[in-house]
């Protein structure tokens, strides 16, 4: 047999092998593993035109989790079972629930909702500020942090080591050594950047740190999947931020591929501190295997606003759920809008439910405003999110490109009466995929000002008309149609 025959003898051997694997593969997304049709069409596209590739891409983002017992603790479920058994009862009845305004009395049902669904108790007494700079947040991020006497808990997606880290470094190396117990949970994949020496040289100086989902192998990430995209600051459940800036010198205008950035952070006092400081226990327990309710130095009640109170609910949502809070949230604000709907995403990959609503809105007259970067930083997201853009400009929604940097803010303004704002964009993967968590803000005075913030950011816009549309050459089709088709997977 010569070399040649050899050759192809093996080649037809590997070929046959490696498409019995892709039906093994095949077979049990179909038949062993419950999930959206949509999903499984996509990862059976991905399998037969990429038969090595698609199954090391199934191994990286194709992995299931949903184990609802992750980030359950019984003593808070115990602790909170009857507040929220009698907050429950008051939504339910028709008798006045103190914390709802008249202003607000038309969304009971998704008060109820958030309350039944997870426990998310609604506070009246809260002050919510709203930061669209990120020097502006971290400035008053560092000012309250210096004022920590009992603790410091710190979340976030990514962090850096540069300059904003730095900054915030010093203050919490200089806060533990004066007996104040600081934390700092990360997500591995967020902060891959970061070593493990730096991380070990931070626990020197007191401050903890946990690892949320850890690398394998050094930085072998096999867990693309189910990353904790949550940004959560508590300061002696005094002052919480909640938002959508991570810590990095891009948020704060300093990386030339992004220029200046645009993004939306909440800080909160008042009674839904605890709901974000709850949400930092369980996920801080879970990485760190350690229950910070037995400490009794966290029991520190928290200090309610002192100028216009707010109605909020502290929402999130994850693959430990059986809901999808937050997209169930935005479903409800669309669909009881009456005037106007405003949203700022980085990443528009809405599920058919979602798409239809904002379809249906925006065809029954109501004025439906959509904002989207005018540059990608993940390139496959931002040509399927293009392409439902274009969806949107047909039904006669009002479609924008943020064109002064990048836009980063996440959520939702509905009649300039209630906003949806945190760490969820508008797509399956916030939805369903990423461990996620907004604040639900009932107020008029802060809706207007944030629809507000929104109408001035149309001034660094460029709409997308439905000829600007249509006009769009041959080659962007083509890269809308292949990312869109993979949107499930996104």
């Amino acid at each position: 047999m010569s070399v040649t025959e050899i050759l192809w003898t093996i080649t037809e051997f590997s070929f046959r092998h490696l498409m019995i694997w892709n039906m093994l593969f095949a077979v049990i997304i179909v038949f062993f593993e419950r999930r959206n049709p949509k999903s499984v069409w996509a990862w059976l596209l991905v399998l037969f035109f990429l038969p090595f590739v698609g199954f090391i891409f199934y191994l990286l983002l194709g992995q299931d989790m949903h184990k609802r017992k992750m980030f359950r603790i019984k003593e808070i479920e115990d602790n909170m079972s009857e507040a929220i058994r009698r907050q429950e009862r008051q939504l339910l009845s028709a008798e006045h629930v103190p914390e709802i305004g008249e202003d607000i009395e038309g969304y009971r049902d998704l008060i109820l909702y958030n309350l039944h669904s997870s426990g998310a108790m609604l506070t009246a007494d809260n002050d919510v500020d709203i930061f669209t700079d990120g020097n502006a947040k971290f400035d008053a991020l560092i000012e309250d942090l210096e004022k920590a006497e009992h603790f410091i808990h710190i979340q976030y997606y990514i962090i850096k080591n540069d300059v904003v880290f730095n900054r915030i470094r010093e203050v919490l190396e200089r806060k533990a050594a004066q007996g104040v117990e600081v934390r700092v949970l990360y997500d591995a994949m967020g902060a891959r950047t970061v070593s493990k020496r730096y991380w070990r040289k931070l626990r020197e100086t007191g401050i903890q740190t946990a690892e949320f989902f850890p690398a394998i192998l050094g930085r072998l990430q096999l867990r693309i999947n189910y990353r904790n995209h949550r940004k959560i600051v508590v300061i002696d459940n005094r002052v919480a931020y909640v938002g959508g800036f991570n810590v990095a010198k891009e948020y704060i205008g300093l990386d030339d591929k992004f220029g200046y950035w645009r993004d939306t952070h909440l800080r909160i006092t008042g009674s839904s501190v605890l709901g974000l400081e709850l949400r930092f226990i369980l996920d801080w327990n879970y990485a760190a295997r350690e229950n910070l309710l037995q400490n009794k130095k966290l029991l520190v009640n928290p200090m309610p606003g002192t100028r216009d109170f707010c109605d909020v609910q502290i929402i999130s949502s994850g693959p430990d759920n059986t809901s999808e809070q937050i997209r169930d949230n935005y479903m409800r604000l669309i669909t009881k809008a009456r005037k106007c709907i405003c949203i700022q995403t980085p990443y528009f990959i809405p599920d058919e439910a979602i798409l239809n609503a904002l379809k249906i809105a925006a065809e029954s007259g109501i004025e439906v405003n959509i904002m989207i970067p005018c540059k990608p930083d993940h390139p496959f997201v931002y040509w399927a999110t293009y392409s439902y853009v274009g969806d949107m400009v047909q039904a006669g929604a009002n479609c924008y490109v943020y064109n002064k940097g990048f836009l980063h803010s996440k959520g939702v303004v509905v009649d300039g009466e209630v906003f949806c704002y945190g760490t969820a964009n508008m797509d399956i993967r916030s939805f369903a995929l990423n461990f996620e968590v907004n604040a639900v803000v009932y107020d008029v005075g802060k809706a207007v000002e944030m629809e507000k913030i929104f109408r001035n950011d149309l001034k660094e816009c460029t709409q997308i008309t439905k000829e600007s549309y249509a006009a769009r050459g041959i080659w962007l089709r083509f890269k809308e149609q292949c990312c869109r088709l993979l949107s499930p997977l996104l």
